[in-house]
């Protein structure tokens, strides 16, 4: 498998570059040249376990560059924990996707990512920086996957203040393998930050950097799988539709590629809370980023999302068949709270901030399209947002025995300003 940049500047890759460069020279992303069909289609991958179902999605992907003993064992560890569709009303389903070592969906990402790299970096007498940007979940997942790996450092960019207490634990009390910056900013400020280091020869010439984002084809492709897990649990013939909370993007896309596979799904759903730069453009076809705005679905407070050009991509820039297969909606602050309420008194169901937005949509789509059904992603584990939930349902969430141990730890953190310069400034002499 070659990849190709976005931006059609750069030379095509194996996936062995592309995981290691993270983002193309000329500043796009990589894409697989083809979208490798299931072999055998849906119904030959819908009777496996989790770990051959990885190992036969990723291995097209992967292709010569790690070799089938290796990538059957990055495939199994990748996905060893549960992924169970749970259902919540006659017509609505919830896939968790918290049951992973970080209580996120990115922890499948991060896992196959870190392994991968393991592996692609053997042998290599130069270290590894791993730069990544988080606006919640993937600084967890990034710092737990890649902790203690030999030969790779990580840099994490978060904005203070903007993340919950458990996500922020999780990635300031790792290994001395792994840092953490404080920024005072954005998410999209962290993100730009990471995006320009890649691309500055003052840096590259002293690092050999990566990133962990969903840019990085490792850490985006197999996302994949949860969708495929997902549709092994669904009890009927008829496709369902699947909600996706939707901040960066790379977890919808991973579902449209999957989809553009075979697996049968009859509609998606880019599920957004007030930063919702993809649903306006699917009414208006008008694209136009803005400056991210702080919400209690904070994973998905991102004004600019990178991974779009990979959906556009996959639909040859034809708006038109990317409107018929994806819609988007909005979801606000106050209706969030208001679905956490009425799911948890209703259904005896409790979500997340970004579950909830993404059963809105869903609840909202099924309302004016009689006689579907559907799936949306919970994607993080109510107790990563306690401040929020326990408020709405009036009372405390038992904390996971994984957690407690995250109350006992001394945060560590780089304070720092939301500007490149300085971030420049510090890696050059750190």
């Amino acid at each position: 498998m070659q990849y190709f940049s976005t931006n059609k500047l750069s030379a095509n890759v194996d996936f062995k570059t592309a995981t290691v460069a993270g983002q193309a020279p000329d500043k796009g992303l990589y894409y697989p040249e083809n979208i490798p069909a299931f072999t055998g289609g849906w119904d030959a991958l819908r009777g496996l376990d989790k770990a051959e179902l990885a190992y036969r999605v990723m291995q097209p992907y992967a292709g010569d560059c790690i070799p089938e003993n290796e990538l059957r064992r990055i495939a199994a560890e990748t996905v060893d924990f549960d992924f169970p569709l749970v259902k919540v009303t006659d017509d609505i389903f919830s896939l968790e996707l918290f049951h992973g070592p970080t209580l996120a969906f990115k922890d499948v990402g991060a896992r196959f990512m870190s392994r991968c790299l393991g592996y692609l970096n053997k042998g290599n007498q130069k270290k590894v920086t791993v730069l990544v940007a988080t606006s919640g979940d993937t600084g967890g997942a990034v710092a737990n996957g890649f902790e203690n790996v030999e030969g790779i450092e990580v840099i994490i960019l978060y904005p203070s203040g903007k993340v919950s207490p458990v996500q922020e634990l999780q990635l300031t009390t790792c290994a001395d393998n792994i840092t953490a910056l404080e920024v005072n900013g954005s998410f999209d400020d962290c993100q730009a930050m990471v995006k320009q280091a890649f691309i500055d020869a003052d840096l590259t010439n002293v690092y050999q950097l990566t990133s962990a984002n969903s840019i990085n084809v490792a850490r985006w492709l197999p996302q994949q799988l949860y969708y495929c897990f997902a549709l092994q649990q669904w009890p009927y013939e008829t496709p369902p539709v699947i909600s996706v909370p939707s901040g960066n993007f790379g977890n919808i896309c991973a579902g449209l590629m999957a989809w553009a596979a075979g697996l049968p799904v009859a509609h998606f759903i880019a599920a957004c809370n007030v930063n919702d730069v993809v649903p306006r453009f699917l009414q208006s076809g008008n694209y136009e980023p803005r400056t991210a705005h702080a919400t209690i679905s904070n994973a998905m407070d991102v004004g600019s999302p990178s991974n779009f050009v990979r959906i556009m991509e996959l639909f040859s820039q034809d708006s038109t068949p990317l409107m018929q297969m994806l819609s988007g909606a909005t979801i606000s602050d106050e209706t969030t709270r208001a679905t956490i309420a009425r799911v948890y008194h209703d259904y005896n169901y409790i979500t997340d901030p970004h579950g909830a937005v993404g059963f809105t949509a869903l609840e909202d789509y099924l309302h004016a399209h009689p006689g579907q059904k559907g799936i949306f992603l919970e994607t993080a584990h109510p107790v990563k947002f306690p401040d929020v939930v326990e408020e709405v349902i009036g009372q405390k969430l038992p904390i996971p025995e994984d957690v407690k141990p995250l109350f006992e730890k001394e945060k560590k953190s780089i304070e720092m300003e939301g500007d490149y310069e300085r971030f420049k400034e510090w890696l050059l002499k750190k």
